[in-house]
């Protein structure tokens, strides 16, 4: 790596470092405003120095309902604005994704079994143009076993932590209380829907928090 490529990838990990420490504090209540991740921190960097940011491993967690589908007042289900675009680009990145999401234990007696009868409910409900992007959930889709695993309860969140191989991990979610208990246990979490600041924690974050996993 030339000098001049080295001085800038320092630059980006260390903006990479305090927009970290940002979203954390988001989490907080009370947090103040200013913790919110700038609009664009790779603006100037070179390409380069961004491949380099990209390497590591980080699995992103979600909430489903109201962080990324929306169901309505008549039941039909579709994505909330927004959410296929960062699937897509998380997709294109080749950054993991996964689910942990609050269902009925009785769907099913593992993770398996109790995704599958949640994508037949989805799926059953949705409406929008474009289909949800199961496949790219793959296995990660947490789910309680039973009613004292469910969130906010830590279950789900521990057993997602203890199969990520290393990998850094986030979640996003709409609710504070969620990315609360995440936050605790190790998460960088990110509070969706809020505003004045990105629906979603910007890919070049997570991209730089992968770096940090090696």
């Amino acid at each position: 790596m030339n000098r001049s490529l080295l001085r800038s990838f320092r630059g980006l990990f260390r903006t990479g470092l305090a927009l970290l420490g940002a979203v954390a504090l988001s989490t907080v209540p009370g947090a103040a405003a200013s913790a919110a991740v700038p609009a664009d921190v790779s603006h100037g960097v070179p390409s380069g120095a961004r491949a380099e940011a990209a390497r590591g491993c980080a699995v992103v967690y979600f909430d489903l309902g109201e962080t990324l589908v929306h169901t309505a007042e008549d039941g039909s289900t579709s994505y909330l604005p927004g959410a296929a675009a960062y699937l897509r680009e998380l997709r294109q990145r080749h950054i993991e994704v996964g689910l942990i999401t609050n269902v009925p234990p009785s769907w099913g007696a593992t993770d398996a079994e109790r995704a599958a009868a949640l994508k037949r409910e989805v799926d059953g409900a949705w409406t929008g143009s474009v289909p949800f992007a199961w496949k790219d959930f793959g296995d990660r889709i947490r789910t309680p076993r039973t009613e004292a695993e469910r969130k906010p309860a830590p279950a789900l969140w521990e057993r997602a932590k203890g199969q990520a191989n290393g990998c850094r991990l986030v979640y996003e979610a709409e609710t504070a209380e969620e990315t609360g208990v995440a936050a605790s246990l190790g998460y960088l979490a990110y509070q969706t829907g809020q505003p004045s600041r990105p629906a979603y924690l910007p890919v070049r974050v997570i991209e730089m928090l992968a770096h940090r996993s090696r």
